[in-house]
């Protein structure tokens, strides 16, 4: 494999410098994570930031993987005697796995089909002498192939024309001609299957739909996707069949003769039965795949403002999972999200225990001097908050209501069961719910992202490329924010640069056995944690009363002696040195630089020495919604009214204002001007004021708008 190529390929596509790529992809190879190579290891790299580098890895490996294929291709053409030196020189030239596969196809191993019978009939000469289109008697020269296998001249000239079909379709230009109209005019149709308009009612939009392929948005598409997969759609993608055959045809009916009639019915037999099937499967993959990192990109930026939400930080917590028959769970947290106590109360319809519920929350607060409330937002949610905020209690309490999606997941799960072996799982969903609010990232890590609820036809979509994507997803936002050694679960740990599942559990049980972490170096200790896992996830590990102040900073311990020599030359020591600007400001960094130590990394520890282990995360806000509106009776088209965006998708946001319905802010409703991207106006948790554009009562749908909103 010629690595400069690949390089080069890649350099080119990202426009990024070929050194650059090079040694980022050596780091790579080498075992260095994205978030290690982007924080430390920028003087290597030019400061790539993660995008580039996850891209300059995806290059790489569809690359590499092509590589492998071309290897295959060639050892398959070698063993049926065919390859030449031109041939293989076109395909090691090749880098586009479409045009590759083109190459490829007129030796690619067959099925018995059409044209490989006719040829075993002896027929290929026929088809030769055809496509020569001469002068002469067809039926004449058809006559001269007549034998056991062929019964007469029209069964010889259907098998030579059967050949003719594949010969047309196994040419690389008459390929890449329809490939371009289909690019070009292709459209994707729609249309219900007889008998399921009722069953199939949530795809009414699709029963009769068309639109270009190239202007379909991906959520109509993989719309229209699960509509045919459940079967209540017939979809096709076809461009202009007449259009097409008549670009096509000319390739190969060349002359007027009678040979010529035969060479364009196999054209058109050619088109119809291998060619535009064949390319209508292309092109339905092809926006598939497109559709699906549209949607993947979607969810995971999603994923990302969730992981990233504010934390409340560690304050006792009140949590509460809501419900009507079977009561609210209750429990109390201590500041680290250990469960203190539990039970339930019942202060709704059934049972009406409204003075007893009471007693007992006000009791919980002032026993556990709880700090702030968390309710979940499932059924009963409002009522529950109103109950809540409406007793007084002995100190001030703020009272939030948080998002429980993906909690009765959790609950269920094998992570619950392993926290809480004695406990069921109202209890474990409530108390997933009030960690939420403690630490929204250190909480959701156990919980698959497909589960959080804010993707869009997240199970639609490739689940490897998925899984793929909001791991990385998840691994960059904890390391963004760096991570307790002495509090993280195994859970959060596993997401730190270098580590996974069973070192982080090997963590765990050390610190178990032997008590907190008094400074990183001692991570060496742990059983099967080496040299390569220190350097990748030491950085991102914080132990705020270790012995070394630079324990608890997102300064790496191999630049410690850097920051050493600072306070050495400024006279005092590095714990003196920490969080003071003036004697910061003091500080030349070109005196400190080094063969490893550049510019851009000098930069990051002064920055890291002002504020030390800094959260990147905002601070938590209360929102208060109409206290009004309870049911989607109660909405009225008009209504200006507090939300917050619960989900993004390329279409819009989805905003909670108080019910249970979500209303949808429409792309075309969210400003006063021209929006492409949904996340260039709202982010997830995002406070907005709404305007109620519509109510449909009966699908339970609300429209609305953040446009002209005073």
């Amino acid at each position: 494999m010629d690595r400069s190529i690949i390089i080069s390929l890649i350099s080119n596509t990202l426009n990024l410098r070929p050194v650059n790529v090079e040694n980022t992809i050596t780091l790579l190879d080498r075992g260095a994570t994205i978030p290690f190579i982007s924080r430390y290891r920028k003087e290597v790299t030019g400061a790539l930031n993660e995008v580039q580098i996850a891209e300059v890895k995806s290059l790489n490996d569809k690359y590499v993987e092509l590589e492998k294929r071309k290897r295959t291709i060639l050892a398959s053409i070698e063993e049926q005697e065919k390859l030449t030196p031109e041939l293989k020189e076109r395909i090691g030239n090749c880098w586009d796995p479409v045009a590759l596969e083109d190459i490829y196809l007129p030796y690619k191993p067959k099925r018995q089909t059409r044209a490989e019978l006719a040829r075993k009939r002896g027929l290929e000469p026929l088809a030769k002498w055809l496509m020569l289109q001469q002068a002469g008697s067809v039926e004449a020269k058809a006559r001269q192939f007549i034998g056991e296998e062929v019964a007469d001249t029209g069964a010889a000239l259907k098998g030579a024309c059967d050949i003719i079909a594949e010969w047309v379709n196994e040419d690389e230009k008459a390929r890449q001609l329809i490939r371009n109209i289909f690019a070009r005019e292709a459209v994707i149709s729609a249309k219900v299957i007889k008998g399921k308009e009722q069953e199939g009612e949530k795809y009414r939009d699709y029963f009769d739909f068309s639109t270009p392929l190239s202007r379909c948005p991906s959520h109509r598409l993989l719309a229209i996707r699960r509509g045919e997969a459940e079967g209540f759609l017939r979809v096709s993608i076809s461009p202009d069949d007449e259009r097409c055959l008549d670009k096509l045809v000319p390739r190969f009916a060349r002359i007027n003769c009678e040979a010529a009639d035969y060479v364009e019915k196999a054209v058109e037999d050619a088109y119809k039965r291998l060619l535009k099937p064949s390319i209508e499967t292309e092109f339905a993959n092809l926006s598939k795949e497109k559709a699906d990192v549209a949607a993947i990109a979607v969810f995971a930026e999603n994923l990302r403002q969730l992981l990233l939400s504010p934390p409340l930080g560690q304050k006792r917590i009140l949590a509460v999972d809501p419900g009507y028959r079977t009561g609210c769970k209750l429990v109390c947290l201590d500041e680290q999200g250990n469960l203190l106590h539990n039970e339930t109360i019942y202060p709704h319809p059934p049972q009406n225990e409204f003075s007893k519920s009471a007693a007992k929350v006000t009791k919980l607060v002032s026993t556990y001097r709880i700090d702030a409330i968390a309710i979940g937002n499932g059924t009963a949610s409002r009522e529950t908050e109103r109950f809540i905020a409406n007793l007084r209690y002995d100190r001030e309490v703020k009272v939030f209501v948080v998002s429980e999606n993906g909690a009765s997941v959790y609950s269920a799960s094998k992570v619950a069961r392993e926290e809480f072996p004695d406990y069921d799982v109202t209890v474990r969903g409530a108390v997933s719910i009030g960690r939420r609010l403690i630490d929204p990232l250190a909480e959701l890590v156990k919980i698959d992202p497909k589960s959080i609820g804010v993707g869009q036809y997240q199970h639609d979509v490739d689940q490897t490329k998925l899984k793929q994507s909001l791991d990385q997803t998840v691994e960059s936002c904890v390391n963004l924010v760096g991570v307790n050694l002495n509090t993280a679960s195994k859970h959060l740990l596993m997401y730190v640069s270098g580590l996974g599942e069973s070192l982080a559990q090997h963590i765990v049980n050390y610190r178990t056995e032997n008590g907190p972490f008094r400074s990183r170096t001692t991570l060496k200790r742990v059983p099967r944690l080496g040299e390569k896992a220190f350097e990748q996830c030491a950085g991102f590990l914080r132990i705020p009363d270790a012995d070394n102040p630079l324990d608890n900073s997102a300064v790496h311990p191999e630049s410690y002696p850097v920051v050493e020599k600072m306070a050495s030359d400024l006279g005092c020591s590095v714990k003196e040195l920490i969080g003071n600007r003036e004697l910061i400001a003091t500080i030349d960094i070109n005196r400190y630089r080094s063969g490893n130590v550049g510019t851009e990394t000098l930069t990051d520890i002064l920055q890291e020495l002002e504020k030390p282990g800094r959260d990147p995360r905002s601070n938590v806000k209360l929102l208060e919604f109409d206290p009004s509106l309870r049911t989607i009776a109660d909405v009225k088209e008009g209504m200006v009214v507090n939300g917050i965006v619960t989900n993004i998708t390329n279409f819009g946001c989805f905003v909670d204002f108080g019910i249970k319905e979500n209303g949808l802010v429409h792309i075309s409703e969210l400003a006063d001007r021209f929006v492409t991207n949904p996340t260039d106006v709202v982010s997830l948790h995002q406070h907005v004021r709404v305007k109620v554009l519509s109510v449909d009562l009966d699908r339970k749908r609300i429209h609305l708008s953040m446009k002209n909103i005073t």
